[in-house]
């Protein structure tokens, strides 16, 4: 499970759809940040290249793999001060950001939340947890 699946996963429980647009997957996408700051258009562009449906307030957009198109990051100021009806949540890897040395930063307009691997006690703890909790009729039955 990593920041992909905890994403999509967050905008599964919370929201009536997620729209999900991969950098990496997709060098279409990245166009749409290269050639406009206009948030309304970048999104019009999104939903007629992938099909996916954005409504405000209702739709967690995902944008992953951002370190393969740092116009993403600095779009956030432009979603944050004109759009700020949509929901936006990015992964991506930091150090590839770092290497990409984006040109400008919306400083004030992004939170970071850093996402590292479980350990293998971490790993352990929770399933002896979850083994517990199951035992003890916390957790409903799951057929294995």
């Amino acid at each position: 499970m990593g920041k992909t699946w905890i994403l999509k996963e967050f905008g599964r429980r919370y929201y009536e759809n997620t729209a999900y647009f991969n950098f990496y997957e997709n060098e279409e996408y990245r166009r749409f940040f290269e050639t406009t700051k206009d948030v309304e258009r970048i999104l019009q562009n999104l939903m007629l290249a992938s099909g996916q449906k954005i409504v405000p307030e209702q739709t967690l957009i995902i944008f992953d793999e951002v370190q393969d198109c740092p116009k993403v990051i600095n779009s956030m100021k432009y979603f944050c001060e004109n759009a700020s009806q949509y929901h936006i949540a990015c992964a991506g890897s930091l150090f590839g950001i770092a290497l990409a040395k984006p040109s400008t930063f919306p400083v004030g307009k992004v939170n970071f939340m850093q996402i590292d691997p479980m350990t293998f006690t971490q790993l352990c703890r929770r399933l002896c947890w979850k083994y517990s909790a199951l035992m003890r009729g916390i957790l409903p039955s799951i057929p294995i």
